[in-house]
């Protein structure tokens, strides 16, 4: 277990992974998280007891891990004050900035840096995340171990070894909490439609599929055989899923996480010369 870990950024993500590494039994002294102002800190100093700082600089001397939470448009600056320290006390670094890579920020950093890049989803936030991670050459097992355990804080994860596949991982979970908020939306509109009051829809449909995911989840058969399961010939499932595959929804689901990948492939294109 890592001495010090130190949060360059408090947002919300920041925030739900260091509420999730003092639930699995890190100490808050461990812990330090930074931001431009002292009113941004001040409430994670007093309720979760972590230290905190406006100073990045002073914040990473003696950090083990530097976990850099900040927005993808101001990570070369930010990096740019952090190289000569990063430098001198060689900590491992986590980004889970969407879209940088792994090469972009090394070099930011001045190279050599052990990098982990993760791409967390905003389950996260409520502690069943799903996470993409990826090594690059400079992370020692010991270090791969320890993002693994500080990113289970907050849900599962799941490595890569190619870094390119971060883009996969954004189309299948990273994106995909606003799919099943779509269907979610879509579910409870066709439920008013046929009558029911909006929140007993809406209760119904996001229990359904808690349920749905929970039976998937702790199942021995693949998806298609509990989809099956669920059907008897000639009912109201199988009705129901005929038409979907007629209307291809595995089509536009297939189309729409393509786009979402491509998107990432565009972003991390784009960001390489900031």
């Amino acid at each position: 277990m890592a001495n010090n870990i130190t949060f360059i950024g408090a947002g919300n993500m920041a925030k739900a992974i260091i509420g999730g590494l003092l639930d699995s039994g890190f100490s808050a002294a461990q812990i330090t998280a930074t931001a431009p102002k002292e009113e941004e800190l001040a409430p994670l100093r007093e309720t979760l007891g972590i230290h905190t700082h406006t100073d990045n600089l002073e914040a990473v001397k003696n950090a083990d891990v530097v976990i850099l939470a900040v927005k993808p448009q101001i990570m070369q600056d930010v990096c740019a004050a952090l190289r000569e320290t990063v430098q001198a006390s060689k900590p491992l670094v986590i980004s889970i900035a969407a879209g940088l890579e792994a090469a972009t920020i090394d070099g930011w950093l001045g190279g050599e840096t052990a990098l982990v890049r993760c791409m967390p989803n905003t389950p996260s936030l409520v502690g069943v995340g799903a996470s993409g991670l990826y090594a690059n050459a400079n992370v020692s097992d010991d270090q791969r171990r320890l993002a693994g355990e500080l990113m289970e804080a907050v849900g599962i994860v799941e490595w890569v070894e190619d870094e390119a596949l971060l883009s996969a991982v954004t189309a299948v979970s990273g994106s995909a909490p606003a799919y099943f908020f779509l269907m979610f939306e879509a579910m409870e509109e066709a439920a008013v439609a046929q009558g029911l009051p909006a929140a007993t829809a809406r209760r119904l449909a996001i229990q359904t599929a808690l349920g749905a995911a929970t039976m998937a989840a702790q199942s021995e058969h693949d998806p298609a055989t509990l989809k099956r399961n669920v059907m008897s010939p000639g009912g109201t499932t199988e009705r129901a899923i005929e038409h979907m595959e007629s209307a291809k929804l595995r089509e536009t689901i297939k189309a729409a996480m393509q786009s979402c990948a491509d998107r990432a492939d565009d972003m991390a294109r784009e960001l390489r010369g900031h």
